[in-house]
């Protein structure tokens, strides 16, 4: 018998034998279940409408499950009709209200047809869950009407009428709209169950504040950390290195709305640093990538250039502080500031002179290259000053601390943006540190604690200690031995002012890359993780897939899947297609390969079946399962304790 007091805390709840009793009754029948769909995403990369528009359809799923319900009942043209009306319920809605076209006799034939289409895809896509999680899942209003058609039995004459009458009742007094749409949004809450992202919802994309907006109003959802994400985790705890960095990148790729609108970061300092010291100089290298239009804060794509150039010097010197400050990150060869000639435009690198594409340095001081000038130093100050005190940055960061780790292990399944680090040997990789050197699974362990120190430690309790961890996270932004980068180096500093010297600009991918492709070696890191290798996968990020190329994400035997597809539109090109999602349900694993993303259109990505279950995975099969299998248990001892009088029955 377990713990008598804890077993009496248990009674608290359950206090009489009924009660425990009817609760393992519950639990056993939920453990007799098919297992929920998990959707894992990697790499969004702040694409808002293409990411949103992937949840809202479930990834081509809820387009799948119309076809498998109505066949040949609706033309191909009333499918997609019917799928976008439950993907955007209030646009098309709000479409079809206005159009004055339509009769009122019409729309009402229009909205019970519509009504009883999404009932029967509600059965569907329901059918897997209890009735009491799906109407927890309904909106408060509409909860008993939904849930009386959703448990209709047509086959009873006394109740057809009962049906009709509840259909007629809410199109007569004018709810139906709104009804609609509750049935929609249950629709798609329903067909995922959870949702894995892998990695990167920042920079590139223009809105990564609406696309964790969309993450945080998800039902279950978990986060593994990017090396993007941790750069702008690291801009919040106030890494100024990291802030330069997010800015830079940020600049560069036009994202102004996320920036201004989205987070309130000031950049009206930098603009204004930025049109003075830059002012004849019209930073040709420093362009900005236009893939996406501002709404709200258009800035000048010449204006754009200088405030890149700016911040990318700024950025450039930080670093250099930074890596003088740590020689534990052996990152000195990266130092190349000093080692430009500012006279004659040339910088030397591994004994190699190379003339600069941009020789304009006006804020630089040849005798101290990584000292800000005062101009500098004070726009730092201002714009550490907006990330900081920025409410919806610190709200997001907070939900990836809440929701987020290094890695997670979620139903056998192995999660990790980057790489487990491995040397030439195939060997995991110490990464040296104040704290002692540690790799695999050790490593991973103990970055989840410094990166939370950075942002949650009281500098007051340990100054030194937190200024580590802040500095850290800069580090795991690009460091040779960061698992979330994954490369052997960073090569901003060319990308800027070599671009045309390719071979400096190569960034050389870890050996974990190679090893982990080959069923000996993703056996060797499941095992490092407490995995069975026989069943046990990992799920990767990060690299982009060269689908067009003939590159296939599944590798290492099916143990390994690769699920960076490119969902970012800087990615497309050499992807060949718009993203990945892995799907895992009760009876298989499948990859959605998506297209660029045009709404209204048809967006039904290809579905590729990896991997068929030998049984269908019940929820006792499951992490969950396994957590109410105990559960069970204890209430079995409560039962005992009621029996025995160890415990008195109320």
């Amino acid at each position: 018998m377990r713990d008598i007091e804890y077993l009496r805390l248990l009674s608290k709840e359950f206090p009489n034998s009924r009660k425990a009793a009817a609760e393992i009754i519950n639990l056993r029948a939920i453990c007799a279940l098919p297992k929920g769909t998990e959707y894992f995403f990697s790499d969004i990369h702040g694409e808002y409408e293409a990411f949103s528009h992937l949840l809202r359809s479930s990834s081509g799923i809820i387009r799948a499950k119309i076809e498998e319900t109505f066949g040949n009942q609706m033309t191909e043209a009333d499918q997609l009709q019917l799928a976008n009306l439950i993907y955007y319920p209030r646009e098309v809605i709000g479409n079809i209200r206005h159009d004055e076209s339509i009769p009122a006799k019409e729309l009402s034939e229009h909205q019970k047809i519509t009504i009883n289409r999404l009932i029967s895809i509600c059965r569907v896509v329901s059918s897997k869950y209890t009735r009491s999680k799906v109407r927890k899942k309904m909106p408060a209003d509409y909860a008993y009407a939904i849930d009386e058609l959703l448990h209709l039995d047509m086959n009873d004459p006394n109740k057809k009428l009962y049906y009709s009458e509840i259909v007629n009742g809410i199109i007569e007094i004018d709810f139906a709209d709104e009804f609609i749409i509750a049935l929609c949004e249950l629709i798609q809450n329903l067909t995922i169950d959870s949702l894995h992202i892998i990695g990167d919802i920042f920079d590139r994309g223009a809105r990564p504040d609406l696309v964790m907006e969309e993450i945080m109003n998800f039902h279950d959802v978990d986060i593994q950390w990017g090396n993007h994400d941790v750069d702008w985790m690291g801009a919040a705890c106030g890494n100024s290195a990291c802030i330069a960095n997010v800015l830079r990148i940020g600049t560069s790729y036009n994202c102004f709305d996320a920036l201004e609108d989205g987070y309130g970061i000031n950049l009206r300092p930098l603009s204004m640093f930025a049109a003075e010291v830059y002012r004849d100089d019209p930073c040709e290298c420093f362009k900005p990538h236009l893939l996406d239009e501002n709404k709200y804060d258009s800035v000048n794509p010449k204006l754009a250039a200088k405030m890149c150039k700016a911040i990318s010097v700024i950025q450039l010197k930080l670093e250099g502080q930074l890596i003088k400050r740590h020689p534990e990150y052996g990152l000195e060869h990266r130092l190349l500031l000093d080692k430009i000639n500012y006279e004659t435009g040339e910088v030397t690198i591994e004994g190699r002179t190379y003339k600069l594409d941009d020789t304009n340095f006006p804020t630089i001081d040849p005798t101290d290259p990584y000292k800000l000038s005062e101009g500098e130093h004070e726009l730092m100050r201002t714009l550490r000053f907006s990330f900081i005190h920025s409410q919806l940055l610190i709200k997001h960061v907070q939900f990836l601390y809440s929701h987020g780790a290094m890695y997670r292990i979620v139903n056998g399944n192995l999660l990790y943006h980057g790489c487990i680090p491995m040397d030439a040997d195939g060997n995991f990789t110490p990464m040296t540190t104040r704290d002692g050197s540690f790799s695999g699974k050790e490593l991973m362990d103990y970055l989840n604690v410094k990166i939370h120190d950075a942002f949650f430690l009281d500098p007051r309790d340990d100054a030194d200690k937190k200024q580590d961890a802040v500095d850290l996270m800069w580090y795991l932004w690009c460091g040779p031995n960061s698992p979330l980068f994954g490369k052997d180096r960073i090569t901003t500093f060319e990308h800027l002012f070599l671009k045309n010297e390719k071979e400096l600009c190569r960034e050389n991918f870890n050996p974990y890359y190679k090893y982990s492709a080959m069923e000996a070696y993703a056996d060797k890191i499941l095992k490092e993780f407490g995995l069975d290798p026989d069943w046990a996968h990992i799920i990767n990020g990060h690299v982009p897939v060269k689908a067009g190329k003939g590159e296939h994400p599944v590798k290492a035997g099916g143990k390994l899947y690769i699920i960076d597809g490119g969902i970012s539109k800087a990615y497309h090109e050499q992807t060949g297609i718009a993203g990945y999602t892995l799907i895992y349900n009760s009876h298989h694993m499948a990859l959605a390969a998506h297209k660029p993303f045009v709404k209204g259109g048809e967006n039904t990505p290809t579905i590729e079946l990896i991997e068929k279950t030998k049984k269908r995975i019940l929820v006792r099969d499951t992490d969950i399962g396994k957590s109410l299998m105990r559960q069970i248990d204890d209430l079995k001892d409560l039962l005992k304790a009621f029996e025995s009088g160890a415990i008195r029955e109320k």
